[in-house]
């Protein structure tokens, strides 16, 4: 399914999945394999690293104290503000997905290999699946994501289901992809699916 229009360049992949899903352990298998990757969070990180225009725009709207003692971003205080207001969180969406949005596009534009792949969280949230051609979901049950989001963060309940409500529901995730990884299994169930799929796109992308 082509999503991104006419454009030159190679086969381009949309990972995505539920907040403690196991998209950065699926991620680490497809590197594994050579291909090309860019970490959407890595990137949010990027763009909000003291000096930058994004975070003084972020200190300018939610106040100073959200900024730890070496001016870099306190992500965990701000975190818990902005998944129990809406409000909050698009403005917070509103400064820094332009500046994700250029930097992925920039990446992509410069890849060369058969396909490449980009990791984003909230990939058909924000509107960035239309800067891919397919859409791989990690797909677990909302119970198992719940476990592992509060064994991962050591967060309380409350808080890690305002961080799964933040998402699209597992059903929408599910509803627009073009290809899914199960992840409720044990690790080892994981990488022959990577295989398979990373076997489909290199054909896909007329590399096989």
């Amino acid at each position: 399914m082509t999503r991104s229009g006419p454009r030159t360049g190679p086969l381009t992949v949309g990972l995505t999945g539920g907040v403690a899903s196991g998209k950065s352990t699926v991620e680490v298998l497809f590197a594994g394999l050579g291909v090309a990757l860019l970490d959407g969070d890595q990137v949010a990180r990027e763009v909000v690293a003291p000096p930058s225009p994004a975070l003084a725009a972020i200190a300018g709207r939610f106040g100073p104290e959200y900024l730890q003692a070496d001016g870099s971003l306190d992500r965990r205080r701000l975190r818990q503000i902005v998944f129990g207001d809406p409000a909050a969180l698009r403005d917070l969406e509103a400064i820094t997905h332009p500046l994700i949005r250029q930097r992925i596009v920039a990446w992509r534009d410069a890849q060369t290999a058969p396909y490449c792949m980009i990791s984003v969280a909230i990939l058909v949230e924000a509107g960035m699946d239309t800067l891919v051609d397919r859409i791989l979901v990690v797909d677990v049950p909302e119970a198992v994501q719940l476990e592992r989001l509060l064994r991962r963060d050591g967060i309380t309940e409350p808080l890690a289901r305002q961080m799964m409500t933040a998402q699209a529901g597992r059903g929408d995730r599910l509803a627009r992809a073009d290809d899914t990884i199960e992840n409720s299994q044990p690790p080892p169930a994981l990488p022959p699916q990577v295989q398979r799929l990373h076997r489909l796109y290199l054909q896909i992308a007329g590399a096989s």
